[in-house]
């Protein structure tokens, strides 16, 4: 029998409020807000896909890891579904966000202002100088990719919106086949339809 996790009734979370909670519990700490995520099998199968793209072209001394908590600041600590990180940082947890250089957001109902409006303004702010955001359930014709990059005013542009096969040259040669990963997404839909 599990015992029930009972976290402190709060609304504003620091990371020294995160001390109180279990060493393995899965979170994210956005502006505050403390967010225990409940992945589908789905999102994490393309946590695996993005990850294995990021990697084919990382640059030395770089790796893309899934599922890494980032150290911000006193009330941020996101977990990105992918991040591109400098290999030096790779046994810590929370990593430090300096030496990230790409973080990737899978969005799911829940998560998509955050994911599009409040991690965009983290990130930034943190100076990660690539952001794509994956959206694979608010467009019926396909999984969307929206790329955001660092711009000279401090903040973020939107760079280009994909549901194709997206590819840049920054940080690194990048490229994402999202038309397969929409026919995997289909795929499961209708095997859902289908049961």
């Amino acid at each position: 029998m599990t015992a029930a996790l009972r976290l402190p009734d709060k609304q504003d979370w620091t990371v020294d409020d995160l001390k109180l909670l279990p060493p393995d519990l899965r979170y994210e700490l956005i502006d505050g807000r403390l967010i225990l995520p409940s992945l589908t099998p789905f999102h994490q199968i393309l946590c695996v896909r993005l990850t294995t793209a990021l990697e084919e072209n990382c640059p030395e001394g770089f790796s893309a890891a899934p599922d890494c908590s980032l150290e911000v600041n006193h009330r941020n600590e996101p977990r990105p579904d992918v991040v591109v990180m400098h290999d030096s940082v790779l046994m810590r947890s929370p990593a430090p966000i300096e030496r990230a250089i790409l973080a990737v957001e899978i969005v799911s109902p829940s998560s998509h202002s955050r994911d599009t409006i409040a991690k965009v303004r983290v990130y930034s702010e943190a100076g990660i100088g690539s952001y794509l955001v994956v959206d694979p359930v608010s467009f019926d014709h396909g999984i969307v990719l929206t790329e955001f990059r660092a711009s000279e005013r401090g903040d973020y542009e939107i760079i280009t919106s994909t549901s194709q096969v997206f590819e840049t040259e920054v940080p690194y040669p990048i490229k994402i086949d999202l038309l397969a990963l929409t026919r995997l997404r289909d795929k499961y839909l209708t095997a859902r339809k289908e049961s």
